[in-house]
């Protein structure tokens, strides 16, 4: 949905404006007196140059769908055009983003608004402002996931941009063919695809790696267990648990089972190039790739997220909630940063829903905005907005890339190498134990 000013709109406005200029006129109940002229031979004063615009710079990751880059250059120009006090500047980086923003960051030369995560560091090195007033009258509307994400001490210094997240993804007329319904659990799900297995087709594909990256967090979830909880003042990790050394052998055996799982596809897992060419009968896949499964299969799948594990006491269905956030540095000209920010993804709605269901699927962050987008109102859309939000977790800031890092380490010692179960999430729990001390210890700081 375009965010452009409308010519309703335009009139609307243009006609406040002149009715102002008629109570100008009218106010105090007659003429007001003319300015003196100026004397004869004195030249008239001149006005006051106007203040030049402030510049804010805004950066951007290059983002892979078609014609995302064109949108933010526009919507930059919408906000320039409406107004003459600021006007953004947007940088499109391609490549390793991360890095060149960090530099930038540490060097004092970054960008007024830019995306990433909400992190310790950047609080404690004055790269990011409160943002708390920026959600005056609107928090409600956020999910608290998000929320937490951004969230350091009680402040908030971002707002979630978009809402991504990975489904289950099943091909309803393969599985009907084999008188098979879309799963329930875990173990229902791998009996399915053993089933689903028929020449050169694999039941199943979690990723070439046999699911080590794009399942740790979700199959864990699934065992009732998560990572970090910072509602505990402990601070502590959760994962050493008899829960997780049973979901991860549950990987590892599917991964024994060489002919259920597509290994070695042309792309990985969030790519639905295998599912829509029949290779796989059922894969995990990210929700942004719904609008490319509908052109190429039509509405012949069924999205959930991952089944609840078998043989724990609590089960749960899961998937993972996350996504780039907006983030203002704490600059020179933070009020205007400010300004925008608020403009374009609290107030702007119609961008929002652009942003987020225009070249790809993902959820927007405002609850309200995402429930007025009528392509994620109907199913097989619904279907996935109604799992991320039911079952999407995530963990909060005190949680480093270091700790995913030591966690497929473990999976892959586990699963490539025949590791032992129960020593590999211990070794992992450790790792990431070290990294969260040094964690805390600097959040105790600010």
């Amino acid at each position: 949905m375009s965010s452009r000013l409308s010519r309703r709109d335009f009139l609307k406005r243009t006609s406040v404006i002149g009715v102002g200029v008629i109570l100008a006129s009218c106010g105090g109940g007659g003429a007001q007196p003319a300015a003196p002229a100026a004397k004869e031979g004195e030249a008239p004063k001149e006005a006051a140059p106007a203040a030049a615009a402030v510049v804010l710079q805004q950066w951007y990751h290059e983002y892979g769908e078609k014609g995302t880059q064109e949108a933010v250059f526009r919507i930059a120009d919408e906000y320039n055009n409406m107004q003459d006090k600021v006007k953004v500047e947007v940088t499109w980086n391609p490549g390793d983003y991360r890095s060149k923003l960090y530099s930038a960051l540490a060097a004092g030369t970054g960008p007024d608004c830019y995306e990433d995560q909400v992190t310790i560091d950047k609080v404690a090195n004055k790269q990011v402002v409160s943002l708390d007033d920026l959600y005056e009258g609107v928090e409600d509307d956020f999910n608290p996931t998000d929320l937490d994400a951004v969230t350091i001490k009680g402040t908030k210094y971002g707002i979630r941009m978009i809402v991504d997240f990975g489904l289950l993804c099943t091909r309803n007329s393969m599985l009907e063919e084999a008188g098979l319904k879309h799963p329930e659990t875990w173990d229902e799900m791998v009996e399915n695809a053993k089933a689903l297995t028929t020449g050169r087709r694999k039941g199943l594909f979690l990723g070439n790696d046999g699911g080590i990256h794009s399942m740790w967090q979700p199959i864990t979830y699934t065992a009732g267990v998560n990572f970090l909880t910072e509602e505990d003042p402990e601070m502590t990790l959760k994962f050493n648990q008899p829960e997780t050394v049973l979901a991860w052998d549950k990987l590892r055996a599917i991964n024994n089972d060489m002919d259920v799982l597509l290994l070695g596809a042309p792309t990985d897992w969030w790519d639905p190039a295998a599912f829509i060419q029949g290779q796989t009968a059922m894969q995990w896949i990210g929700f942004w790739e719904v609008p490319g499964l509908l052109d190429g299969v039509g509405e012949d799948f069924t999205i959930s997220a991952l089944p609840p594990m078998n043989g724990v006491d609590n089960p749960r269905p899961a998937t993972w909630r996350r996504g780039w956030v907006a983030l203002v540095n704490d600059g020179e000209h933070v009020p205007e940063a400010k300004a925008y920010t608020k403009w374009q993804w609290i107030e702007n709605t119609d961008w929002q829903n652009e942003w987020n269901t225009g070249y790809g699927f993902h959820v927007p962050p405002r609850k309200s905005a995402g429930e007025s987008n009528a392509k994620l109102s109907k199913m097989p859309a619904q279907a996935g907005v109604d799992a991320v939000n039911k079952y999407g977790l995530n963990y909060g800031v005190l949680w480093t890339s270091g700790m995913q890092t030591a966690i497929e380490d473990s999976l892959t010692e586990i699963i490539k190498n025949g590791g032992d179960v129960a020593a590999g999430v211990q070794a992992a729990y450790d790792k990431c134990n070290e990294q969260l001390a040094e964690n805390v210890a600097e959040f105790n700081k600010l």
